[in-house]
Formats: structure tokens, sequence, C-alpha cells
């Protein structure tokens, strides 16, 4: 009999518990019993229905930022991944300087730094552009268009906009470092035989290694989408229209504490744990293919 046997024989069992019952998913179970508590409060209780449909255009918003976030950091990530494993001193130091500085920085730092540090300092490069545009290349439709550079104004940026762009910049660096995993996972032998079929760097890490990485860094990038709904709720510091700052401001509204903060939480763990049995699913997916 082997230790884990004994140990497995030895631990304490409840009285007149059956063993089928100890491989139920019982978290799975505990968790759609509050969720249907949940919903019945939704169809029975007056507070929960106003919290509910005051707090469902912020489902939208959060869903649009963290689509459109994540979007942008897989191609931060993936310039800066590839940067990560170049050869190349100049790109490989830019790569390594954003991965290793950014991520030091808190995400919520990060939010709130590129809506009021970057953002105004690109609108006063925009701004000077178009006038050097205007004075010095005052010409047909170039007059036109440094006239509107010059007049472009930080209110013209949309606050949603600095916000999910400092969310994507910030987990951009996470992304590099999966894809740079998922990269030096691939056997070194296989770059050496593209190289030596004659393709060039690009073409074999393009052809050859890209497809098999990113196959392998899925499910990595599937929780970092999950993290990323999550975290989308630090938006709500800059008064972004998503669920945490919608249930804010229910709760000033209504004084209803626990039934805001429980139909938000509720709200936030719905899409998480759907997104999760889909990681899940991929999981399955790819390691019944190989």
């Amino acid at each position: 009999m082997t230790v884990e046997q004994e140990a497995r024989k030895k631990r304490p069992q409840p009285i007149f518990w059956p063993k089928g019952l100890s491989r139920l998913p019982w978290w799975a179970l505990i968790t759609l019993l509050l969720g249907a508590v949940m919903v019945y409060q939704f169809f029975t209780e007056k507070y929960y229905q106003d919290a509910l449909a005051f707090l469902l255009p912020g489902i939208r918003v959060t869903i649009t930022a963290t689509v459109t976030a994540f979007a942008i950091a897989l191609v931060l990530g993936l310039i800066a991944g590839l940067g990560r494993v170049s050869s190349n001193v100049v790109y490989y130091t830019i790569s390594t300087f954003y991965v290793e500085v950014i991520r030091g920085i808190p995400m919520l730092i990060l939010i709130i730094y590129f809506a009021y540090v970057i953002t105004p300092l690109s609108i006063s490069g925009v701004q000077w552009l178009g006038t050097a545009v205007f004075q010095n290349l005052g010409v047909g439709a170039l007059v036109q268009f440094g006239e509107r550079l010059a007049e472009l104004s930080i209110r013209d940026v949309d606050t949603m906009v600095r916000a999910t762009v400092g969310l994507a910049f910030g987990y951009g660096a996470f992304e590099a470092e999966v894809f740079r995993a998922g990269i030096q996972s691939i056997e070194r032998g296989q770059m050496e035989a593209a190289r030596s079929l004659g393709m060039s760097y690009f073409q074999a890490m393009r052809y050859v290694i890209l497809p098999q990485a990113i196959r392998r860094v899925l499910p990595p990038l599937g929780n970092d989408f999950i993290a990323m709904l999550k975290d989308s709720s630090l938006l709500s510091v800059l008064a972004v229209r998503e669920l945490t700052h919608l249930g804010k401001l229910q709760r000033g509204r209504t004084f209803r504490t626990f039934e805001v903060w429980n139909t938000v939480a509720f709200l936030y763990l719905s899409m998480t744990l759907t997104l999760s049995m889909g990681v899940k699913w991929l999981e399955r997916r790819l390691s019944v293919d190989r």
C-alpha cells in the first residue's frame, strides 16, 4: 500500500457519508444555489429589480472596455514579447524596459497616469504639430488639417478612451511575458530547421514558431482576459460609467448598500464564471487535439 493510499484511508470521513457524494463539485452546487437565490430576489424584491435595471447598461460599457483594451494589449504584448526574445539589442532593451517598468506600477496608477499625464502631453504634441504644419506647410488641404490639429483639446478625448488605453498599456506588459514564455517553450531545433530550409528569421517566426506558441498560450491569455474584466472596475476612478461606477451611483441614490453590491457582485461573478468555463473548454479542446 502506497503512502497516498494510507493517507486516504486514515483521512477522517463524516458519519454516514456515501463515497459518491465526496466526488460531487460542491463549490459549483453552492454557487448555483446562491445564484438561484439572487435570481429569485430579482423577481420578487423591488430594490433588487431597481438595482438590476440601473446596472445593466454598465455591463455593456464593462464588456466594451475589456474587449477593446484586451485587443490592444494583445498587439502590444506580441510586439514586446518578440522583442524579449530578439537578439537585436535596441529592440530587446526597449521591450524589456517596457515590461519591467510597467509591471512594477500598480494598474490604478497607470490608468490615472494615462488619463491625466500622457493624454495631455500627447494633445500638446499634436497641437504643436498642427501649428507647425499650418504655419510652414499651409498649402491646400494641409491648411485645414493643421488647423484641426491645432484646435484639438483635451476635452475631445473621452475619459473612457483614456482609461481603456491605460488598462491596455498595463496589461500589454503581462501579455508580453505570456508570449515570451510561449515562444521559448518551442524547441530550438524547429527554428534551426526552418532556417536551414532557407527561411529568414521573420519567416520562421511567423510560419513555424508563432502558430505553435499562440496555441500554447491561449489558456493563459483567457485567464488574463478574465482578470482584465475584473480590473475594468478600476475605470470607475475616472467616472467611466461601467458596472462598479453605476453601483456607486445607485448606492448613493437609494442608500440600499446590501441590494446594490449584491447585484454588482452577482453580475461580475456571472461574467467571470462564464468566461472561466470557456477557458476550461478551450484547455480540454487543445489537450485532446494534441
